[in-house]
C-alpha cells in the first residue's frame, strides 16, 4: 500500500512537532517544565471539565474517538454521543437547531455552507486535514484500475457517495470528469457520461461505498485513502492523481451557538498539536494540513 505520512504528512508532522516544542506540556508530565514530548495538551481544570458534543465527517469515525479519549485523560473533559455523518446531513442538522461545539467536516464546500449560514464561528476555522482520493476493489481481488478512466471497462457496479451530501462523491465526480465520464467540473452539478450511467451504485456516506466494495455489490468504489484503514475488506486499486480533483482538506470549527467555546477551540488546537493525537491521525492515514 502506500505510506501517508511519508508523503506531505512527514513534512506537516515534522513541522507542528517543532513549534510543539515551544508550548508549555501540561500532560501529567512530572518534569517542571515541557520537554516537546506531548506537546499540545491542555492542562487539567475545572474549566475543562465540561461535555462537548462533536459533529464530525464519517471518515473520522475511528481515529477521532481515540483522541477524544487521550484529550479526556489528559483534560477531564468529556465528549456526548459524537455524531459521525456526511459532511452536508451534519449542516442540515446544525440548520435544525441541533446543539453543537466543535463541526468537522470532510470539504471545504461544506464548511463553506456553515459559515455562510452563520453555524460557525468563522474566527476558529482552520484546516486541520489532508486526505488522498482512492479507487478500491474487494481485498484480493483481481479488478485492475491504473487510470481514472479504467472504471468505465470494469464488469460491475461502481460505488460512489452522493454527492448533494457526501464530499467523497463530489471529488469522485471532479475526478471522473477530468477523464470526460461526468459533465461537471464541481462534481455535483453535472451528470454521469453514458459509458457509466448505469453502473453507479450512490452510496450516502463513504463508508457505505466500502461497504458495497467489500460485500462484492460493487466491483470498485471512489473512497478516501483513509478508509482503507478503517475498514475490512477493501484495498488500494489506484490513488487519484491530485490534480484530478480539488484538494480534500478537512475543516474545522468551532460552533457559532457553542456554550463551551472557550473548551472547543482549545480541543481543536489539541487535535493538531499534541503529539500523541499526530499519531493517531497518521496510524488512520490523516496528514495534517500544511
Amino acid at each position: 500500500m502506500f505510506d501517508m505520512v511519508s508523503r506531505r504528512g512527514f513534512v506537516s508532522l515534522s513541522a507542528v512537532a517543532a513549534a510543539g516544542l515551544g508550548l508549555a506540556g501540561c500532560s501529567g508530565n512530572k518534569a517542571p517544565e515541557s520537554t516537546g514530548s506531548d506537546a499540545g495538551s491542555a492542562k487539567t481544570s475545572s474549566k475543562n471539565a465540561v461535555e462537548l458534543q462533536v459533529f464530525a465527517a464519517n471518515s473520522l469515525e475511528k481515529a477521532l474517538p481515540e483522541v477524544q479519549e487521550l484529550y479526556t485523560e489528559q483534560t477531564g473533559a468529556t465528549f456526548a454521543d459524537t455524531q459521525f455523518k456526511a459532511s452536508g446531513d451534519l449542516v442540515e442538522q446544525m440548520r435544525a437547531g441541533a446543539a453543537v461545539d466543535v463541526l468537522i467536516t470532510a470539504s471545504k464546500g461544506t464548511m463553506d455552507d456553515a459559515e455562510t449560514a452563520e453555524l460557525v464561528d468563522a474566527d476558529t476555522r482552520e484546516d486541520m486535514f489532508v486526505n488522498d482520493l482512492v479507487i478500491i476493489r474487494a481485498e484480493g481481488s483481481d479488478t485492475k484500475v491504473e487510470a481514472i478512466a479504467d472504471v468505465a471497462n470494469l464488469d460491475g457496479k461502481i460505488a460512489i457517495g452522493d454527492a448533494e451530501t457526501v464530499p467523497a462523491g463530489k471529488y469522485a465526480n471532479q475526478a471522473l470528469a477530468s477523464v470526460g465520464l461526468y459533465t461537471g467540473t464541481e462534481g455535483d452539478d453535472g451528470e454521469y457520461a453514458p459509458e457509466i450511467a448505469d453502473m453507479v451504485a450512490l452510496a450516502d456516506k463513504v463508508g457505505t461505498a466500502a461497504s458495497y466494495v467489500s460485500t462484492g455489490d460493487c466491483v470498485a468504489g471512489f473512497v478516501y485513502s483513509s478508509d482503507i484503514f478503517r475498514y475490512d475488506g477493501i484495498e488500494e486499486a489506484f490513488v487519484c492523481p491530485e490534480d484530478s480533483h480539488k484538494p480534500i482538506v478537512y475543516p474545522g470549527a468551532v460552533a457559532d451557538g457553542s456554550e463551551h467555546a472557550d473548551e472547543a477551540k482549545a480541543f481543536i488546537d489539541f487535535c493538531l498539536s499534541n503529539k500523541k493525537a499526530q499519531k493517531i491521525w497518521a496510524k488512520y492515514g490523516f496528514e495534517l494540513s500544511a
